[in-house]
């Protein structure tokens, strides 16, 4: 099986083919992920590498598309780019729902069935005609993290946003605001993603408030140079800090005091769950969640998958929540193996 990977924005490279060396797939058995993810988000690596391994269990073709720059008008077109080439089934995430609301209708307007993951929540799923959506509920990772550092005494944060063009960034930042009683406002920075200009903006808020008690890191982009950066100023491990998602770096942040915890949405689930569910639906002729999600659970590949890494799905009626689970010094090890590449 092949796993393509690509990113040029030409409807005309979709419809003839996605490289030379692609091998052909029959009709009815291409698949394609679609994300809003920046080339130079690595987080996102751990998805490439599920949606290879389903490709793999399943013994389909699939794809991955995204806007190297992480502009969600392309990853739009992107979406208009897959209806034109009739895959048998479309993943997504919800970076945007108004943005991407055309494009998605273009999708499901041909009946190719669609999966929502990642970004975006179950209703804006459904208002999309998405099969379910396989992800973590945003605002109540956030505030799940919040009532942690509440119960440590924190009460004034700095949010670290490296994608301010993402809901689901503000939801992160809100949940950890409103369970630790902050104003999220003035408790939250811009900072990008480039490592430079994030490690810069976390230093001159940091020294400009220096009674500020945690740090809140959205994903590795921000918690990297983060990290860097409590190191340079003497404040590792006095510096209350906790990041969303998993790497290398993190997870030794995590087992040298540096982090306090990550809050791990478990990615992999959502890329191997997206293109499963969707050949699932495809070849029982189902858009029925519960029939898909049994298909999943009798899958002896998939629970081999979930034993070897670890990973505890929680499945619901219509979809199935990827997160949040917590990584502290107390079960760092049980992750450290796979982080950045299975976790």
């Amino acid at each position: 099986m092949r796993f393509n990977t690509f990113y040029a924005l030409s409807a005309a490279a979709l419809i003839f083919g996605v490289a030379s060396s692609a091998v052909s797939a029959a009709p009815g058995d291409r698949y394609v992920l679609v994300t809003h993810a920046a080339d130079s988000d690595s987080w996102w690596n751990t998805i490439k590498n599920s949606i290879r391994q389903a490709s793999e269990d399943f013994g389909v073709e699939v794809d991955y598309r995204n806007p190297p720059n992480g502009d969600l008008s392309d990853m739009a077109r992107l979406l208009e780019q897959a209806a034109a080439r009739n895959y048998s089934g479309v993943a997504f995430d919800i970076a945007d729902f108004n943005v991407l609301q055309k494009s998605a209708a273009r999708v499901t307007a041909k009946g190719i069935p669609v999966v929502t993951i990642n970004s975006g929540t179950a209703e804006e799923s459904k208002k999309l005609g998405a099969i379910m959506h396989i992800g973590q509920p945003e605002y109540d990772a956030g505030k799940a993290a919040g009532e942690r550092a509440k119960a440590a005494g924190i009460t004034s944060f700095v949010c670290v946003n490296h994608y301010a063009t993402n809901q689901a960034s503000f939801q992160r930042c809100q949940g950890f605001a409103d369970a630790i009683g902050a104003d999220m406002r003035k408790s939250m920075i811009d900072s990008g993603m480039d490592p430079t200009v994030v490690a810069s903006k976390v230093n001159a808020y940091l020294r400009n408030n220096p009674k500020t008690q945690a740090v809140l890191a959205l994903g590795p982009n921000a918690a990297e140079p983060t990290i860097q950066v409590l190191e340079k100023m003497g404040l590792s491990g006095k510096t209350y800090f906790a990041t969303f998602d998993l790497s290398p770096a993190i997870i030794q942040g995590i087992k040298h005091g540096t982090v306090t915890f990550a809050i791990d949405q478990q990615p992999y689930l959502q890329g191997y769950m997206g293109i499963a569910a969707l050949v699932i639906a495809h070849d029982q002729k189902t858009n029925d969640p519960a029939k898909i999600i049994a298909a999943l659970k009798a899958n002896p590949k998939f629970q081999a998958r979930l034993k070897e890494y670890d990973l505890k799905p929680v499945y619901s009626a219509t979809g199935v929540s990827s997160g949040p689970a917590f990584v502290t010094k107390d079960n760092v090890a049980t992750v450290e193996k796979y982080a950045g590449q299975y976790r």
